[in-house]
């Protein structure tokens, strides 16, 4: 993996040297033909549909653990294999033979200023057919510039879209796709004689496995810039969320996508998007080292100062609680699951790059920092997100709410006999108070004692993935006293009916 990683370091390196140093009229026949190659295959990639539409939404502003990680194994990409076989965005499997001929026929039957044509063909047909279902909220500032460079390309402006390549690599010299970008550039500026690429260049691009990285990762920006969230919906786990979670993250592991909504009275709005690498392996953790990341719903544990980590986390880590109950009840190992960032010398990595963890560009991961908040900000982890309307979402919980009313009447009411029913056998329960040796039906009837409470501050997330479970987090707060409890309870459905299998007490 290191040696891959090395690879795509050397490759960005040395076509940006040699198309800094190219001078067109003295170059001798062939003198250039990698670059000639990249040049011609960079345009069919640019004119993916849609990409104008997503760049004029976007803001001007616009296993083991992550601990455990060793700076030059992780930091590696994928095998060619194991890009060759990659699922695309859209969720459709291609392997990487039928994508590499198909685009290999068109790259030799088309000259470079032909396929800018279509490029921009491609992007007008689009632009006619296709409006996007919801802008860009905000993407990071490299990426926003970046897309606008795709943007340009694809509607024939080469000459403008090589100067806003030129400055995005000048501000973010360590942005190895811009990097790249900017050579194809300077590689369609070469005379037409010396642009024709010549099938050994090609294959010689096909083959290494850090170009089939690069492309990956501009595939996967322009697909999940294009293929907008619709407007006013929201993840299906994300069923109510408490105003005391100022902010919620979810992860779409197949368009490489962290989503971060703002909460308020009115709801959850997506405010940013950006940018991630999971797991070498993909996604799904079961067991410690196995290079995947963990699907479920999380909470924030702790920010780390990245003075106290080493320079290959970046500008920080946020650690999430995995394995959390629900993994701990189905046998998952490992831990030490992190959001962090990328070393100095690295803008971005793979999509499949880390050893578990959720890895983005530190700009991105700055402004993260400052909006999460320990123990309250959610993280959902998805191979794909399902989006849904915010009534939908009130009808879905209709179910988990009645089952909570259900389980506050029954422990009011003293009836040890049907407040047992709303427990699984084995329900376990964490608290910095020991109840060892009660029965936790007896410890909440005396707890209650018959006094009428109110619950606060309600959340419900939804997970399923076989079964139905779903994570309540309230605060209680009995008649005639000022403040209580805060729960976080996981509850599985069985049949019609909901069973608590865990519960923690927060404070």
């Amino acid at each position: 993996m290191a040696h891959s990683q090395g690879k795509r370091r050397r490759l960005v390196a040395d076509i940006v040297r040699q198309g800094r140093l190219q001078n067109p009229p003295l170059l001798p026949r062939g003198g250039h033909q990698l670059l000639a190659a990249l040049a011609a295959a960079s345009a069919l990639m640019f004119a993916v549909p849609g990409a104008a539409l997503a760049s004029n939404g976007s803001s001007a502003k616009a296993g083991s653990g992550a601990h455990k990680e060793k700076a030059g194994k992780a930091a590696a990409g994928n095998s060619s294999k194991r890009n060759g076989s990659r699922a695309a965005p859209n969720g459709r499997s291609a392997s990487a033979k039928e994508t590499r001929e198909s685009r290999g026929a068109k790259v030799r039957k088309t000259g470079t200023a032909e396929v800018r044509t279509a490029a921009a063909a491609a992007t007008t047909r689009t632009a006619r057919r296709s409006p996007p279902a919801g802008t860009i909220q905000e993407a990071s500032n490299a990426e926003a510039r970046l897309i606008a460079v795709y943007e340009m390309f694809g509607r024939g402006q080469s000459r403008p879209a090589l100067a806003k390549a030129r400055d995005l690599v000048r501000d973010y010299p360590n942005f190895q796709l811009a990097q790249l970008v900017y050579g194809d550039l300077l590689a369609a500026q070469l005379p037409p004689s010396n642009a024709l690429p010549d099938s050994a260049s090609i294959a010689k691009m096909r083959g290494n496995p850090a170009m089939a990285e690069l492309h990956e990762e501009s595939k996967r920006r322009l697909q999940a810039l294009r293929d907008r969230p619709p407007a006013n919906t929201v993840p299906s786990q994300f069923l109510a969320l408490s105003t005391r979670s100022r902010y919620a993250i979810a992860v779409d592991a197949s368009r490489s996508r962290l989503y971060l909504f703002e909460n308020s009275d009115k709801g959850l709005k997506l405010t940013a998007d950006y940018y991630i690498s999971v797991g070498k392996a993909g996604t799904d953790k079961v067991t410690e080292g196995d290079a995947r990341t963990p699907l479920g719903v999380y909470y924030i544990t702790s920010s780390l100062d990245p003075k106290s980590l080493k320079d290959f986390y970046g500008a920080g880590a946020l650690p999430i609680n995995y394995p959390n109950p629900y993994d701990v009840r189905r046998g998952k190992t490992g831990g030490g699951i992190w959001l962090h960032g990328t070393p100095p010398q690295q803008f971005a990595r793979a999509p499949l790059a880390s050893d578990g963890c959720v890895v983005m560009a530190n700009p991105d991961l700055k402004q993260l920092l400052r909006k999460v908040q320990i123990g309250a900000t959610p993280v959902v982890t998805a191979r794909s997100l399902q989006w849904i309307s915010q009534s939908q979402a009130e009808k879905e919980a209709q179910s988990i709410r009645s089952a909570i009313t259900g389980w506050k009447d029954a422990r009011a009411s003293g009836n040890e006999a049907q407040l047992k029913k709303f427990y699984l056998p084995d329900f376990q329960r964490s608290s910095k108070k020991s109840n060892e040796g009660i029965s936790v039906v007896d410890d909440e009837v005396k707890y209650a004692q018959g006094k009428r409470v109110q619950l606060k501050d309600m959340s419900y997330l939804h997970w399923r993935d076989g079964d139905d479970t779903m994570v309540v987090t309230f605060g209680e707060v009995f008649e005639g006293e000022k403040s209580g409890r805060s729960r976080r309870q996981y509850w599985l459905r069985q049949g019609t009916d909901w069973k608590l299998f865990h519960e923690e007490i927060l404070g």
